[in-house]
């Protein structure tokens, strides 16, 4: 790369980090602390992934995806997922209607999955059926509907909730729709000087959610950035070492995967990975991921994609704990 190439780069990178730093400040007006998982989120909406944020309720999990719509000015639509919740609840549903003329025709009445940033929230709680109906739309970007395709407008997201300690009257995510979200955003409580801060802001009127910093073409021009960044690479190489370290049939696989896993982590693990990395390194000012980028944001990306085996379940092994352990026996 030129002297000047490099500097045109560097130049288009501090103009992200800009960016990015204005929406962060932007959605911190909104939601006190919660670093980590606001960090998490604008990887995934960056990218142009779907996330996971599970919590305990009262954490602003809701608030926090609203805030993010509202700072990209996304059209926004939330989903409270029930158990009798159906696919045309979500895809939308024709109507039989009446033209000018007085013929009668199919209408299609578009569903709440029409917008750049749907809200799935406590999905857990609505039957497979309809799950899948949303999986259509995240994995194809699209929705079928009577025999008729209606393409989603880009950019297109679903950030899905769940709460980790309600389980009576769920019904678990499949695998391949877990494997659909890049991260597994996972929020805690809020310390003491936080919580304080909280109760202070809460209680004392109302909040608004933060005006928009970003329009659409702005935003796609960011996210096509993120696509753009070279990978070095040993960067890739060790994404596809750590994923494949996971899948116990794997001959790279570490003794702890083969021992507590059943299942482990496909090729979209290591997209993401990289992906991933790319997004944090132009969050940094950098122009290219590192070893480090990669290793920040393995948790969250692979802790929802391994399985653990039944002598995991009797030693109290979780998948976090197994990529935890990935992190100290895979080299870099």
């Amino acid at each position: 790369m030129s002297d000047h190439s490099l500097e045109i780069a560097r130049e288009r990178v501090a103009e992200f980090a800009t960016s990015v730093q204005t929406i962060r400040t932007s959605l911190h007006q909104v939601i006190v602390g919660q670093n980590d998982a606001l960090d998490q989120l604008l990887v995934s909406a960056l990218t142009g992934s779907h996330a996971l944020i599970v919590g305990v309720p009262g954490l602003a999990k809701t608030l926090m995806v609203k805030a993010l719509a509202a700072a990209f000015s996304w059209s926004f639509s939330r989903v409270q997922f029930t158990p009798d919740l159906m696919p045309s609840d979500i895809t939308g549903y024709e109507l039989l209607g009446r033209g000018d003329d007085g013929s009668h025709h199919m209408t299609f009445r578009p569903g709440p999955v029409f917008a750049n940033l749907v809200l799935a929230d406590e999905i857990n709680r609505a039957a497979p059926k309809t799950q899948s109906a949303l999986l259509e739309a995240m994995a194809e970007r699209h929705v079928t509907v009577g025999g008729k395709t209606y393409d989603l407008e880009e950019p297109f997201l679903v950030i899905a909730t769940q709460n980790p300690i309600e389980q009576e009257g769920t019904y678990p995510l499949p695998e391949a729709q877990l494997d659909r979200f890049m991260m597994e955003i996972r929020i805690g409580y809020p310390s003491p000087s936080e919580e304080e801060e909280v109760v202070m802001r809460t209680t004392s009127g109302h909040n608004a959610l933060p005006a928009a910093t970003l329009n659409r073409e702005a935003f796609l021009q960011l996210r096509d950035l993120v696509w753009a960044v070279p990978t070095p690479p040993n960067v890739a190489n060790y994404a596809v070492r750590l994923c494949r370290a996971t899948r116990p049939e794997d001959g790279s696989s570490t003794r702890f995967s083969r021992d507590y896993v059943s299942w482990g982590a496909g090729p979209r693990g290591s997209q993401n990975l990289v992906l991933a990395a790319k997004a944090r390194a132009l969050l940094m000012g950098r122009t290219a991921p590192t070893i480090d980028d990669i290793q920040s944001v393995v948790p969250p990306i692979l802790r929802h994609r391994v399985v653990v085996n039944h002598r995991a379940v009797g030693d109290a092994v979780t998948a976090e704990q197994v990529v935890n352990q990935l992190l100290k026996d895979v080299a870099a």
